[in-house]
């Protein structure tokens, strides 16, 4: 039973991180009212962008990506593989949070601060390949659903197989919470990055 408890405090620990609700809390104190009575709903920095505060928006995605940074790096310190585990509970905090009965953001940003505590060349890559395909599309959605695929193949190229399938375990989950994005960039329907609305 032993064996397994840095497992469980490393999971409950990413959790509990990652299920900080950053956009939902900094838009209730700027007075930006219920992020999620507006736009999409979701609590993320894109939906935040809607509220017209870009400034606000900045600091969900940055503390959105941190809160999988620290899980990851305070659980990394007894061991690579309780990491992993953190990581995966930060996402898993940030997509279905107690809080907001089980209502929470698409991971994007938590996937990649995820991904820079495991291993920072691979956010890179994810980092780039995000923006040169949001660049060549205009749609962030299809930027952040590529770059969730190459990411996993980066690690495994870079000899990170076990971080290679706990994230493409986290991009199949991020598929899932874009599923309603999929389905409107297939109808192109998407909006595109710096169209209101």
């Amino acid at each position: 039973m032993t064996d397994v408890l840095p497992q469980i405090a490393s999971l409950v620990l990413g959790y509990l991180l990652g299920s900080i609700p950053f956009g939902l809390l900094l838009t209730k104190f700027a007075g930006q009212g219920d992020i999620r009575s507006i736009g999409s709903g979701n609590i993320g920095a894109t939906n935040v962008l809607r509220t017209g505060r870009k400034d606000l928006a900045a600091a969900t995605l940055l503390l959105d990506g941190l809160k999988g940074t620290a899980a990851v790096l305070i659980a990394g310190r007894a061991g690579a593989d309780l990491a992993l585990i953190a990581a995966l509970g930060a996402f898993l905090g940030h997509v279905f949070p107690v809080w907001l009965r089980f209502k929470g953001g698409k991971g994007v940003a938590t996937y990649i601060g995820c991904l820079l505590g495991v291993f920072w060349p691979a956010a890179l890559v994810f980092a780039v390949v995000w923006l040169a395909t949001a660049f060549a599309t205009k749609y962030s959605s299809a930027g952040a659903l590529v770059a969730s695929v190459v990411a996993p193949l980066a690690l495994w190229l870079f000899g990170q197989p076990a971080a290679a399938a706990v994230f493409a375990l986290l991009a199949a989950l991020l598929w899932w919470k874009h599923r309603e994005n999929i389905e409107r960039l297939r109808a192109g329907t998407e909006g595109k990055i710096g169209k209101k609305g």
